[in-house]
């Protein structure tokens, strides 16, 4: 963890080369910015080669730079605010093809989820789901659309779904009245954690309910609530959060439990067809 880092550095300093004290007391002073800076720019800021930073990284027991910039990106992502995220996204993309580099994070990150993701967790998500009494969707903030794109795939598959509108407190917990044992809650829940959503989560299992949590990674408040979770990196990129990967993550939820339920989705959508094609809901190519 970034935490034990920072300490592992102060512990060490008289242990360190000049060069290597240079980038400890700099990364000491400003990880916040130290996170989203390459090694090369690392190295110039401080005066020391590139070569020095990436063996740096391994002094401190990380595989590499890009492991220890991860960590340090993992400690500030829940802490820092929308001016303070623009002002490193500058640093990030100083002189870079932005559109390139954007959609080049975005594609790491769901290549980090296809190698990372526990198939035997995704099963266990999709059974909780599929076997709920009642199921219902959490998501504050930015993951209130991600909660509202997963609400209106499983209303077409599930019957028992209610979408928790968080405007309001007292609000929640009227629609929260009776939740309970058989009922699962799926909070949603991405840097900066919202208090609302932390809050909900523990009132939906203190009334017995389950709690699949779709989170970033297991220091996540909700991951630490949860029975069972699907972990996604979101992305910080300058004040926008990613969540290309978290909703990539969705898809294939979407799509397993679908598989599951076989013979009932494929009667559900000709029923549905045929309401769609009786009011004419979706146009033709030869509408004018």
């Amino acid at each position: 963890m970034a935490k034990s880092m920072l300490h592992t550095i102060e512990r060490n300093m008289d242990s360190f080369s000049k060069g290597q004290k240079r980038i400890a007391g700099y990364i000491l002073e400003n990880y916040d910015k130290a996170a989203f800076m390459t090694a090369s720019k690392l190295g110039k800021l401080v005066g020391v080669s590139e070569s020095t930073v990436v063996r740096f990284a391994s002094e401190l027991g990380y595989d590499g730079y890009p492991s220890m910039q991860r960590a340090l990106q993992e400690m500030i992502r829940s802490r820092l605010t929308s001016t303070q995220r623009i002002q490193a996204a500058g640093d990030q993309f100083a002189g870079q093809d932005i559109l390139g580099a954007v959609l080049q994070s975005d594609i790491d990150k769901l290549r980090e989820v296809v190698s990372g993701a526990d198939r035997q967790e995704f099963d266990k998500v999709v059974d909780r789901i599929q076997g709920a009494r009642h199921i219902y969707i959490l998501g504050a903030r930015s993951s209130t659309f991600v909660a509202g794109y997963l609400n209106f795939y499983l209303h077409l598959l599930f019957e028992n779904v209610t979408l928790v509108q968080t405007t309001a407190a007292g609000e929640i917990l009227e629609q929260l009245f009776r939740i309970g044992p058989g009922d699962v809650m799926i909070a949603i829940s991405f840097p900066r954690y919202s208090k609302v959503t932390m809050n909900t989560v523990k009132f939906a299992q203190g009334r017995g309910a389950t709690i699949v949590a779709i989170t970033d990674n297991e220091l996540s408040p909700v991951y630490q609530m949860s029975d069972a979770a699907l972990l996604a990196p979101c992305e910080m990129i300058s004040f926008v959060d990613s969540m290309v990967a978290p909703l990539s993550l969705i898809n294939a939820l979407l799509v397993a439990l679908a598989y599951r339920m076989g013979t009932d989705v494929s009667a559900t959508f000709a029923e549905l067809e045929g309401i769609w094609n009786e009011f004419g809901v979706f146009g033709k190519m030869d509408d004018e």
